[in-house]
C-alpha cells in the first residue's frame, strides 16, 4: 500500500507539472500563415473529420497538403479522427472544413491541452509507473517512485508534448513494448512496437533493437525447433497488426503508395539547425552544395548503418534486456546523428530509452538528459517568442537536475564500475595511467559542460547576435550539442561493446 501512495504522490507532482506548463503559450500562437504545431492538429482532426478516408492524404481543393497535409502513418490520423469527433460534440466551428483555419480561442486551446493531458494519462505515464515497478534493481518501494519521479519530470518530453500539442503516445507504445519484452511477452511486445510504429514513422529509429533481440532470441532457442515456432508467431503478429492499422487504406494499391509517399518525403530533407553531424559540419563544410540530393541520402543511410552495427550485431548474437535498453539508446541517437531529419524534436526517442536506463547510470543518464534540453524544444533566441514560454524552460533544467541529484546522488556514482565501464577500464589500465583518476575527471567534465551550455543559454537570451552572423547563437548550440551527442554515442558503444552482463544474462536465457 505504501509503495502505491508514494507513487500516486510522484504522479500528481508529474501532472501538476504538466499542466502547469500548458498554461503557457506555444509557438505560433496568432501567427498566419502556419499558426504551429496547434494549427497543425487542428487541421487535422478537421481533415479527418470531414473528408473521407481516401483523401486524407491526397492533394485536393479540400485538403491543400501545403498547409499541415498529413504526413504520420494512419494510427495518427484515427487518433485526430477521434478527437475531431468529441470537438464536433462540443463546438462543430472547431473543426468546420475551411473556416476553422487558422482558429484560436481559450476554450479550444482547453480542449486541445486536455487532449494532450488525457493521452499523456492513459498511454505513457501508466507504462512509466509499470516499468519503474518491474526493474530488479528499483524493488524497494522508494526506489521505484524516485525513478519514476526522475523519469515522469524530464523536461524534455513535457514541455515539447504540453508546451507545443505534440501527443506522446508513439513513445507510450513503445514504451509498453519495452516493457512486454521484459516479462517475455514478446508477441503484445511486438503489437505493441507495431502500434508505435504506425503511429508515428519516426519510432523506425527503435526498430532495429526490437527485431535484433526478438530475432536472437530465436537464435537462441534454435531455430530447427522452439525459436522457429516463436519466428512464426512474432512475423504472423507483425503481419497481423499492420494489415489491422492500414486496413481501411487496402482496397486500393494507389492508397497505400500515395501514404507511403507523404510519409517518407519529410524524412528526405538535408537538416536545419539541428544538433547531428551534418549541421555541425556545414559551419566548414556546406554539404548539400557539394553533392546531389541523392547522394547526400546514400552517404547519410552508409554512415548511420555503419555506425549502429556494433551493437546491432552484439544484440543479435547475444541478447539480453539489459543489451537491448542500451541498443535502444545507441541506435536512436546513431539516426539522430547521421540520418536525414525532419525536426530537432526527434532527440525525444533517444532521451526516452536514456530514461529507462537512468536507475543504472543515473550520472550518465542525467547528463544526457540535459544536454537533450539544451538543443530541443524551445530555442530562446528566437525573435517573438512568447515570454511564458522562456520561464518554465529555462527553470526546468537545473529543477531536474536538483531533482536527479537528490534521487539518486549522482556524484557519488562516476566509478569506473558505476557508469558500467569496468571491463573497459581493466583493458586500457595498462596503457592509460590518467585512468585512475577516472571519478574526478568524469566530475569535472560534467561541471564544464554545465557551465558552457549555462553561459550560451545566457548569451542566446540576452544578446542580439552579429547582424553579419545572425544564425551564430544556435549553429553554437548545436554545434556543442553535437559534440556532447558523439561523445554519448561512443560511451553507449562501449557499454554495450564492454558488457559482460550481457552474456551472463544471455546464458540465463539459453
Amino acid at each position: 500500500m505504501e509503495k502505491w501512495s508514494l507513487m500516486t504522490i510522484t504522479v500528481l507532482l508529474a501532472l501538476t507539472v504538466r499542466w502547469a506548463v500548458s498554461l503557457g503559450s506555444y509557438s505560433g500562437a496568432g501567427k498566419p500563415p502556419m499558426y504551429g504545431d496547434y494549427e497543425a492538429q487542428r487541421h487535422w482532426q478537421e481533415i479527418t473529420y470531414n473528408l473521407p478516408i481516401r483523401q486524407w492524404y491526397f492533394n485536393t481543393s479540400d485538403n491543400n497538403l501545403l498547409y499541415w497535409g498529413l504526413d504520420y502513418p494512419p494510427l495518427t490520423a484515427y487518433h485526430s479522427f477521434v478527437c475531431a469527433y468529441i470537438a464536433k460534440l462540443i463546438n462543430p466551428d472547431w473543426i468546420a472544413l475551411h473556416t476553422s483555419r487558422g482558429y484560436e480561442s481559450q476554450p479550444h486551446k482547453l480542449f486541445m491541452r486536455t487532449t494532450v493531458f488525457v493521452a499523456d494519462l492513459l498511454i505513457y505515464i501508466p507504462a512509466v509507473i509499470l516499468y519503474c515497478f518491474s526493474l530488479k534493481e528499483t524493488s524497494t518501494k522508494k526506489k521505484a517512485s524516485t525513478c519514476a519521479l526522475c523519469i515522469l519530470l524530464y523536461p524534455g518530453l513535457i514541455l515539447i508534448d504540453h508546451g507545443h500539442f505534440q501527443y506522446p503516445l508513439s513513445l507510450g507504445l513503445a514504451l509498453w513494448g519495452v516493457l512486454c519484452l521484459s516479462y517475455d511477452w514478446d508477441l503484445l511486445g511486438s503489437v505493441a512496437f507495431c502500434l508505435a510504429l504506425n503511429y508515428k514513422q519516426m519510432e523506425l529509429y527503435h526498430s532495429l533493437p526490437f527485431f535484433c533481440y526478438l530475432l536472437g532470441k530465436c537464435f537462441k532457442k534454435g531455430l530447427k525447433g522452439k525459436g522457429l515456432l516463436l519466428l512464426a508467431k512474432l512475423a504472423g503478429t507483425v503481419v497481423a497488426s499492420f494489415a489491422v492499422c492500414w486496413l481501411p487504406f487496402s482496397a486500393d494499391v494507389e492508397q497505400i503508395m500515395q501514404v507511403l509517399r507523404r510519409l517518407f518525403e519529410a524524412c528526405i530533407r538535408f537538416p536545419v539547425a539541428v544538433a547531428n553531424i551534418w549541421c555541425s559540419l556545414s559551419v566548414l563544410i556546406k554539404v548539400k552544395n557539394m553533392v546531389s540530393p541523392q547522394t547526400q541520402l546514400k552517404l547519410s543511410f552508409a554512415v548511420t548503418f555503419l555506425s549502429l552495427l556494433p551493437a546491432c550485431i552484439k544484440l543479435t548474437v547475444q541478447p539480453s534486456l539489459r543489451g537491448f535498453k542500451f541498443a535502444l539508446v545507441s541506435c536512436a541517437l546513431s539516426f539522430f546523428l547521421f540520418s536525414f531529419q525532419v525536426h530537432e524534436k526527434s532527440i525525444l526517442l533517444v532521451s526516452v530509452p536514456v530514461c529507462l536506463v537512468i536507475n543504472e547510470i543515473p550520472f550518465m543518464a542525467t547528463w544526457f538528459l540535459l544536454v537533450s534540453t539544451f538543443r530541443e524544444g524551445i530555442p530562446p533566441w528566437k525573435a517573438g517568442e512568447a515570454v511564458g514560454e522562456k520561464h518554465p524552460w529555462e527553470c526546468s533544467r537545473p529543477a531536474f537536475l536538483a531533482v536527479c541529484v537528490a534521487s539518486f546522488s549522482i556524484f557519488e556514482k562516476t566509478s569506473a564500475e558505476d557508469l558500467q565501464l569496468k571491463a573497459f577500464s581493466l583493458s586500457l589500465r595498462g596503457y592509460v595511467s590518467w585512468f585512475k583518476s577516472f571519478p574526478r575527471i568524469v566530475r569535472s567534465l560534467f561541471l564544464l559542460s554545465l557551465s558552457l551550455m549555462g553561459v550560451l543559454s545566457v548569451l542566446s537570451a540576452v544578446l542580439p547576435p552579429p547582424r553579419s552572423l545572425p544564425d551564430l547563437f544556435p549553429l553554437a548550440v548545436s554545434i556543442v550539442s553535437c559534440l556532447h551527442f558523439l561523445a554519448f554515442l561512443l560511451y553507449f558503444n562501449i557499454v554495450i561493446l564492454w558488457d559482460s552482463k550481457n552474456s551472463r544474462s544471455q546464458k540465463k536465457m539459453s
